[in-house]
């Protein structure tokens, strides 16, 4: 797949992307494509989060895909992305709680990892036998671990991806000396598979998958790590000592809140990202084979899997964060479309009061992000406020009433879950993606 921009090539009708950035989100870099507006990205995306986290040469987190050009998207726009299909092929994969032990990074351990034998900043590393020593700095031998598992488990999963069973050591050793195999890395992947460290502290526990997207949006509007890209995370960047710190209207003017770990961004879910940045730039990555909400431990499984995407662009959207349109079986019980019988409990109670119209209502979940949950919390009310031209008072209470305030991710990602208002969603060109989700 070549670079382009926006007036090298026609748009095609799908793009297979099999590049990945160097985990920084660079809007000044060529993008992939473009894809036509309706068009479908296909791409088997490498595994977030620990693989990355301990190859210090990534400077973001993650290692998400080359962002892809959407036809005739434009900076104010939303682009609507309907996830067709997530497909977990990793075998096995390990993931625990971590630690970020002293010295080995400039401020950030993600983004600024440092040997501290050579003071070498995002050293180039090689894999020397397996454990927690393994990653060895190219210029002096010395192991390079900006994290360490504090409590951590390796996990294998049956061949239809449906559970998954944590493995004692001798099996985990297995794995680490076929780390790359057996964690299906793709091809053009650049990082050291997590296998290598092959935990075992909770052998024996089956788990149940559940795969979704950790990362999915579009290109921020200054370079940015990947992992980021949202409120939390980004949060870290602000007065950093490396060459990415940002500001913190920097970071509220640029970020798209990309890294979102919400656990219903899965198969099925329909996702309206901002466009900030010609093209949009559509990227994905941190697959997951399940997360409970909070994702509390810091980290879950995080795998390879092929994933196809379908985009369409949202003239003139609203707001600057992600709206979700999850599945229905994602909705908290409140925010589920009224059934028949419902509604028609609701007529008799309006004929007998006097209530002269009962309006048509609709799921939708707007995400918060900052660098609390709280804060969070406030920017997701906001922003629902913003996009239904309603007070924030008004939102409280509807997600009260008619939905709930769910947690993505610790420390701050959230989603205001709740029955909102049709003819609002109609206002803003989100209408029909409501009707088509919950067949309204």
């Amino acid at each position: 797949m070549k670079d382009v921009t926006k007036d090298s090539h026609v748009a095609q009708r799908s793009v297979v992307v099999q590049e990945f950035t160097n985990s920084v989100l660079d809007p000044n870099a060529p993008m992939l494509g473009p894809v036509e507006n309706g068009g479908t990205i296909i791409s088997n995306t490498a595994p977030g989060c620990w693989g990355p986290m301990i190859t210090p040469s990534l400077r973001g987190g993650h290692e998400v895909t080359k962002p892809v050009f959407v036809e005739g998207a434009e900076v104010g726009d939303g682009v609507a992305i309907r996830i067709r299909d997530i497909t977990v092929t990793s075998i096995a994969t390990a993931s625990g709680h971590d630690s970020s032990p002293e010295g080995f990074c400039l401020g950030d351990p993600y983004v600024a990892a440092r040997c501290p034998i050579c003071d070498t900043i995002g050293p180039e590393t090689h894999i020397e036998g397996f454990g927690q020593d393994a990653v060895k700095c190219d210029v002096c031998n010395n192991p390079v671990k900006p994290f360490e598992i504090v409590h951590g488990y390796t996990v294998t999963f049956d061949d239809t991806r449906t559970v998954g069973l944590t493995v004692p050591s001798n099996v985990a050793e297995i794995f680490a000396k076929k780390a790359s195999h057996y964690s299906a890395l793709p091809d053009q992947s650049r990082q050291q598979s997590i296998l290598n460290y092959a935990p075992s502290d909770m052998p024996g526990t089956l788990i149940r998958t559940r795969p979704f997207m950790g990362q999915l949006g579009t290109c921020p509007s200054i370079p940015m790590p990947d992992s980021h890209n949202a409120g939390d995370f980004g949060a870290f960047l602000l007065g950093a000592p490396h060459e990415y710190s940002l500001t913190p209207e920097q970071l509220a003017e640029h970020k798209t809140d990309g890294h979102m770990d919400i656990d219903a961004v899965r198969a099925g879910s329909i996702l309206i990202a901002p466009v900030k940045v010609p093209g949009a730039g559509v990227y994905m990555g941190d697959m997951h084979a399940g997360q409970g909400d909070g994702e509390i431990a810091g980290h879950t499984m995080d795998v390879s899997g092929s994933v196809t995407l379908q985009v369409e662009v949202v003239k003139n959207y609203p707001i600057d964060g992600p709206v979700l349109f999850p599945l229905l079986e994602d909705l908290p019980p409140l925010a589920k479309p009224f059934s028949a019988a419902e509604k028609a409990k609701g007529v008799r109670l309006a004929e007998k009061w006097g209530v002269s119209e009962i309006e048509p209502l609709a799921p939708i979940s707007v995400v918060g992000t900052a660098a609390n949950l709280n804060d969070a919390i406030e920017n997701g009310l906001e922003r629902a406020a913003k996009l239904l031209d309603l007070t924030v008072a008004e939102i409280r209470n509807r997600a009260t009433v008619n939905g709930a305030i769910e947690i993505g991710r610790a420390p701050g990602v959230i989603q205001v879950t709740f029955l909102a208002p049709l003819a609002r969603l109609d206002a803003v060109g989100l209408g029909d993606y409501a009707r088509e989700q919950y067949e309204l």
